[in-house]
């Protein structure tokens, strides 16, 4: 069995999130802000790893997530970053099937062929991640070929993003910057943000 040429990247991804997860501390306060402001920490924490590992999975598998997961409150787990691991490694297990990337994927009532939900994904887990990260004093380690990729959907995604409020308008940087920041930058986040 061939995995799609997306699967290691969409591994990649989940691994870096995962060691996000892994660094933030213990008695993180979770009301501190993030960089996505309508999100305080344990907001953000909590949309991470909803969509990004168990949508993840329910979109490769093509079944809904549970009423009750959408209001789980994660962040408030001991485990939580160790579960969000195991179930990231559930989710790039069920994307390693070639049929989870034929032919579309419900989304809010819109079919959505599964490449590209899987590249949302990949922003998900990593964006997302950079926003956790910053906002718990932590890094995300993003390789420069996982940094043009995640530039490459941004640019795909940022004006339908824009419309429903999933991305501010983009921050200029020096030409300098690399791939990471603007990758960054395109999606409306300043990359020296700090708590």
């Amino acid at each position: 069995m061939n995995a799609h040429p997306m699967h290691p990247f969409l591994a990649r991804a989940a691994s870096a999130a995962a060691g996000v997860a892994a660094t933030v501390p213990a008695g993180q306060a979770l009301d501190a802000p993030t960089p996505c402001a309508e999100f305080d920490t344990r907001a953000l924490i909590n949309h991470w790893v909803l969509y990004s590992s168990h949508g993840l999975e329910h979109r490769a598998r093509r079944v809904e997530l549970p009423g009750e997961l959408s209001s789980r409150d994660f962040a408030a787990e001991a485990d939580w970053s160790s579960a969000y691991a195991a179930q990231l490694e559930r989710a790039v297990a069920a994307w390693a099937d070639p049929a989870a990337w034929e032919g579309d994927v419900d989304l809010g009532g819109a079919p959505v062929p599964a490449v590209g939900i899987a590249r949302m994904l990949v922003l998900e887990l990593l964006l997302h991640g950079w926003d956790v990260a910053r906002a718990t004093g932590g890094r995300i380690e993003v390789d420069e070929e996982l940094a043009l990729l995640a530039g490459e959907i941004v640019a795909e995604n940022a004006e339908l993003y824009r419309q429903y409020a999933g991305f501010a308008e983009s921050v200029a940087l020096p030409e300098d910057a690399s791939a990471w920041d603007r990758a960054l930058a395109a999606s409306g986040r300043d990359p020296h943000w700090k708590a």
